[in-house]
């Protein structure tokens, strides 16, 4: 009996499943923290939980994890120096103060527009060696021709023998400076993340389990080790990805929509006959505009650990997450006595920072650049719960709510409070941790506007229901403003939105909402067995996924007819036939794509390939103007091949 193991780190859970291969179902599954900053612990927590007799028969391993998104999100990457070839226009702020701008480029035929600036690379390489981990270069128009870039390779390698990443290897889009961001990100992640996945492949080692390593990645494929390796960037986000692809395979659905309720965010997306729906635009992570292909998603700030507060006569939920009370009380044995006695604040002071179940924890973070006024405050927390009762009688002041603002958001306090979570505990539907310290939590806030417990936890319960279904419906009606949508979900009518699709609800707290969101919405909602693992089960049943595009054009405008250019991530090539071209991209694709698939360990023998031709041809050409061809090839795992 052989089986595979899905591992996903996520951003509160880590989560392990159990697959057996022989008839492709899951058998066992576990959760535990995500440890911090380091999430082996947490995965070797998980894996406790498994039977070491079947893990030992693991053929094949799949990992998913937030550690990309959260290392680019923290800034904890390591140190790269850029290199800019060519015209570019440097209006916005550079991720690295070791970057250099020099001549050379290409134009949009891949003509040379410049002699490149070799000495200057040459310089500069030897001056931040010794300051930095890996080197990114971007050349302008190196979609086009990527000469400029590989010489500049060369020339780095020679002369310091540090990793080198090119913008051509990333991405085949326009859009130079995003491409140059790429770069630079997947740089810095390379240390972190070969790093991490070294461990894992130790811990996995050592438990005798001889077996495969892939990674899952923000497209919702999966990909061999090494291979991964040289390119994680493209895990960012791939939480999600695997959120949909699980999703998915637990339903038993080609075709659906997932809803994934996580303890920060709840994510929306989209997959038909088993291929995600894929952005337009590339992934906006940490503020940077990447060119990395990834699953086309609608993200709210609203999970189970979202912030429920109250100001005046409005309930508030989120958008800042928090540790819940029920959870406190677990963690910290005094928190709910704490809690009992914590008085109310007054009715001027009380806002998101300053509620009768809003508590203070300081984090193993060190205070850089903290103002006076924060210090005083970090050094008035301690790192168990403290009020800002405590924080008055320790500093004879209330703080500025900004100050609580900025220490949150430089990660030096952490807070609690009431969450949807409490609100479950309270209603008897979630109870996997304190339900007193809920109870109290939710007639604290309860009495701020009037109502019992019970009814301020059935309303946070339907309001969230209510948020969800607009998030859903506001992903398919894509430019109408989400604030309108959500409108009519508070409008008493017998007219529903009808979803044509079926509705997946993973993530830890969904089974609550099967029934508010059936009422909401005329949709099929399936809540799916080991739905609290979804992510886990996306990384086992993540398909290989690429994507191969290319590009044929006139070489001349005005002799269109004459001599055709193919651009492709293979470089420049020229053939003075069209349908020369055309059959040049249509061979180059399938082989590349077949390549890529046998590299990743998939079956040659179940890929199933697509071409998408899309053509431009002006009243009166004989040929088109441009051709865009899109090669997707998707198949599955094959144990019996070299992952590597």
């Amino acid at each position: 009996m052989s089986y595979s193991l899905g591992i996903d780190a996520g951003g509160t859970y880590t989560d392990a499943v159990l697959l057996k291969d022989e008839d492709n179902t899951i058998t066992q599954s576990n959760k535990a923290l995500t440890s911090y900053p380091d999430p082996l612990e947490g995965i070797t927590k998980a894996m406790d939980g498994l039977d070491p007799v079947c893990l030992k028969d693991v053929k094949v391993v799949s990992v998913s994890t937030t550690l990309s998104t959260n290392s680019i999100l923290e800034g904890t990457g390591s140190p790269v120096a850029l290199i800019l070839i060519g015209n570019y226009d440097i209006k916005q702020e550079l991720p690295t103060q070791h970057f250099l701008k020099v001549k050379g480029g290409h134009d949009h035929n891949g003509i040379e527009t410049d002699t490149l600036e070799e000495e200057a690379i040459r310089k500069f390489a030897l001056s931040v060696k010794d300051k930095v981990s890996a080197f990114a270069i971007s050349s302008y128009f190196s979609v086009r021709n990527h000469d400029h870039e590989l010489r500049a390779k060369d020339i780095i390698m020679e002369n310091t023998g540090l990793p080198v990443i090119c913008s051509y290897e990333l991405s085949q889009d326009l859009g130079a400076f995003e491409r140059a961001v790429t770069a630079f990100l997947n740089a810095q992640l390379i240390p972190v993340t070969e790093r991490f996945m070294t461990t894992v492949e130790a811990e996995i080692k050592s438990r005798g389990i001889d077996a495969k390593v892939f990674m899952l990645k923000c497209d919702g494929s999966v990909i061999g080790i090494q291979s991964a390796l040289k390119k994680p960037i493209e895990s960012i986000f791939s939480g999600p990805a695997g959120s949909l692809v699980g999703a998915s395979f637990l339903a038993d659905e080609e075709t659906c929509a997932v809803i994934d309720v996580g303890g920060t965010s709840t994510d929306i997306s989209v997959i038909y006959n088993g291929v995600p729906e894929m952005s337009d635009s590339g992934a906006v992570v940490g503020g940077w505009k990447t060119r990395v292909k990834a699953i086309k998603m609608e993200t709210s700030a609203m999970g189970g650990d979202s912030h429920v507060w109250v100001k005046g006569a409005n309930i508030n939920i989120g958008p800042r997450r928090v540790i819940p009370l029920c959870r406190a009380a677990v963690l910290y044995p005094d928190f709910l006595e704490q809690l009992r006695a914590n008085p109310m604040p007054s009715k001027m002071k009380i806002g998101v920072n300053y509620q009768p179940t809003k508590f203070y924890l300081r984090t193993d973070y060190e205070a850089f650049e903290a103002s006076p006024e924060e210090q005083e405050v970090l050094e008035a927390v301690k790192k168990e719960p403290t009020s800002t009762t405590e924080i008055f009688n320790r500093i004879k002041k209330f703080p500025a709510s900004k100050i609580f603002d900025s220490l949150i958001q430089k990660r030096l306090l952490q807070p609690i409070g009431f969450t949807l979570t409490d609100a479950l505990h309270v209603l008897g539907e979630y109870t996997e941790r304190n339900v007193e310290a809920a109870n109290v939590g939710a007639n604290m806030l309860g009495s701020l506007v009037g109502m019992e417990k019970y009814e301020f936890a059935r309303h946070i319960k339907r309001e969230f229901a209510k948020n969800m279904a607009c998030d859903l419906v506001s992903f398919f009606f894509d430019g109408v403003e989400k604030s309108e949508i959500r409108k009519m979900f508070d409008i008493q009518s017998p007219a529903k939105f009808k979803i044509e699709v079926p509705v997946v609800l993973i993530g830890g707290p969904v089974s609550a909402f099967v029934e508010e969101m059936q009422e909401i919405l005329d949709a099929r909602i399936i809540l799916p067995e080991y739905s609290s693992v979804g992510n886990a089960a996306g990384a086992l049943a993540a398909k290989g996924i690429r994507r191969f595009e290319v590009l044929i054009r006139p070489a001349s405008m005005a002799a269109p007819d004459w001599e055709f250019l193919v651009f492709s991530e293979h470089g420049k090539n020229n053939f003075y036939e069209y349908q020369e071209a055309l059959d040049y991209a249509v061979n180059l694709g399938e082989s590349t794509v077949l390549s890529y698939m046998k590299e990743a360990g998939l079956d040659p023998s179940h890929i199933k390939i697509d071409i998408k031709k899309e053509e431009v041809i002006p009243m009166g050409w004989k040929t088109p103007m441009e051709t865009k061809l899109v090669v997707l090839g998707v198949g599955n795992r094959d144990d019996s091949l070299d992952c590597c």
